[in-house]
């Protein structure tokens, strides 16, 4: 199956369908034409600032990853991006260039903010945004620059998001909008993701994932695909 086939997605098992059979699914349209869930979404399931539209795209978030059992995060130039459990380690393996975080940081080459911002996640994943930001202080007066930090964390594959929690009203009924559960992939996925992520060279799992995006993408320019990887 390649993006360019004629599908559409009407349902929750037809979003983890496609997360599984392909690998990689980007949330928003970006500069791939039909490359992301919103362009290939059937009618009624997309909010589209009208009074016929559905958050259904949205409410699946949490279901998928749970069901899939996926990483999902800002993994795509700053957007949202579906990855199936079969690519995520080499996704991984290549972002964080081998390292995994305590090394880099070692090595310099993540910054004081980051690590306490990780340090502080990894002892109590998985953890809601609201009670990470209390727990590190992230307030006015307080610390900033949570929004950088837990995002650049997402790119280079060290945090994932492992569900969206709801408020509850006095009846149980969800309300509101669901609030990103963070955890890291080591605790999320555990042996399956631990096993993996390292066995190859960066280098390898670049070779293995361009060849992938060539399937799934065919005919993309190759400087495009590099810039997805990358």
């Amino acid at each position: 199956m390649t993006f360019f086939d004629d599908f559409v997605i009407d349902s929750l098992d037809d979003l983890i369908n496609l997360i599984e059979d392909v690998g990689f699914v980007p949330f928003f349209e970006n500069e791939i034409e039909g490359f992301s869930i919103e362009e290939h979404i059937a009618p009624g399931h997309w909010y589209d600032d009208t009074s016929n539209g559905f958050w259904d795209a949205w409410e699946w978030k949490g279901p998928a990853i749970k069901k899939a059992k996926c990483a999902y995060g800002k993994f795509l130039k700053g957007k949202a991006m579906y990855i199936s459990a079969k690519w995520f380690p080499d996704f991984a393996n290549y972002r964080r260039d081998g390292y995994d975080f305590d090394a880099r940081y070692e090595d310099g080459l993540a910054s004081f903010d980051d690590n306490n911002l990780y340090e502080l996640l990894n002892s109590n994943a998985p953890i809601i945004s609201k009670s990470l930001k209390r727990l590190g202080d992230y307030r006015k007066g307080g610390r900033r620059g949570f929004d950088s930090s837990i995002s650049r964390l997402q790119k280079l594959c060290y945090v994932t998001v492992s569900d969206f929690i709801y408020a509850t009203d006095k009846s149980g009924n969800e309300y509101g909008w669901g609030l990103a559960e963070y955890s890291t992939p080591e605790k999320f996925f555990g042996r399956k993701f631990t096993d993996k992520v390292y066995k190859r060279t960066p280098e390898e799992s670049y070779e293995r994932l361009f060849k992938h995006f060539k399937k799934i993408l065919p005919g993309i320019d190759d400087k495009l695909i590099d810039r997805i990887i990358k």
